[in-house]
């Protein structure tokens, strides 16, 4: 499936990476890139970028690998210039899922996500130390077609696969639920838990526990109730365990906590994200 790809943000840190994943794609792209820094990225992989004038109206696909926050901006300054039929796509939910892409009716919005290498792996070598994906550990990937034809869903998977490269796995959900996934589940509780857990260990190094010996037993005891947790491990927690994940739970967790998964809350919840002055006026 032919398809001719402008990169937008070519040279940033994640522009970069996918800059890498299509030195060998069998079709054009143009590198879009204006920042200093990013010019001499593209330079050291013997690339050179172009206009976005220029390149944007020749691309099959307008793929935005930049921040968030500037998606809203950018894609005002994109759209408009894309050919009827094009797609853009984006690597984050949170900007279309807040209704900031601008409308227009004969382009392709597509939308898609990095799982990133799973704790539970068989990899070996260097692929061992590849944490966020996309060089040389296998990952799975989320795609959403948020609008457009449905023909165009297969173009858009094939270039996800190729950026996001090595790809196990495809799956295919709605923009909704990719946002559900990302911030809620992954980034608004299981990031915060996991800086929780670094927090937890700081406090007992605090209290005096050698800080070698609180490294090995944190990271430890977290691989292991991982284990269990996706039935990974084969064995249950111990009694004792139950009863002390319950008690921290009514210690630590509101009772209401599943209401993140809201769509108002979701939209809150990414709302703080592109405006984080608001953070500090959230009530506890």
């Amino acid at each position: 499936m032919t398809a001719s790809i402008a990169l937008i943000g070519a040279g940033g840190k994640m522009g970069c990476r996918i800059t890498d994943n299509l030195k060998h794609y069998a079709h054009p792209v143009y590198y879009v890139e204006i920042s200093e820094r990013g010019v001499e990225n593209l330079a050291e992989r013997g690339l050179a970028p172009t206009a976005q004038e220029a390149a944007v109206p020749l691309a099959d696909v307008i793929i935005l690998a930049v921040p968030d926050v500037a998606i809203e901006s950018v894609s005002k300054s994109i759209v408009p210039m894309m050919k009827s039929g094009a797609m853009l796509m984006l690597l984050d939910p949170a900007a279309a899922y807040s209704g900031k892409l601008p409308e227009r009716a004969d382009v392709t919005y597509f939308v898609t996500h990095p799982c990133h290498p799973p704790v539970f792996n068989d990899e070996t070598g260097d692929a061992r130390r590849d944490y966020f994906g996309g060089v040389k550990a296998k990952q799975a990937i989320v795609c959403a077609l948020m609008q457009g034809p449905e023909s165009d869903y297969e173009r858009g998977e094939q270039i996800a696969r190729t950026i996001f490269a090595p790809v196990m796995r495809a799956h295919r959900i709605t923009l909704e639920q990719m946002a559900m996934l990302e911030p809620t589940m992954a980034e608004t509780i299981g990031a915060m838990l996991i800086v929780f857990s670094g927090e937890v260990l700081e406090e007992a190094v605090r209290r005096g526990v050698p800080r070698e010996a609180a490294r090995d037993f944190m990271p430890g005891h977290l691989n292991i109730s991982l284990a269990i947790v996706f039935g990974e491990a084969g064995n249950p927690f111990s009694d004792a365990c139950q009863i002390a994940i319950e008690y921290g739970k009514k210690a630590v967790i509101r009772d209401d906590w599943r209401s993140l998964f809201e769509p108002d809350n979701v939209r809150g919840q990414i709302d703080i994200m592109l405006h984080p002055e608001k953070l500090g006026k959230l009530a506890r």
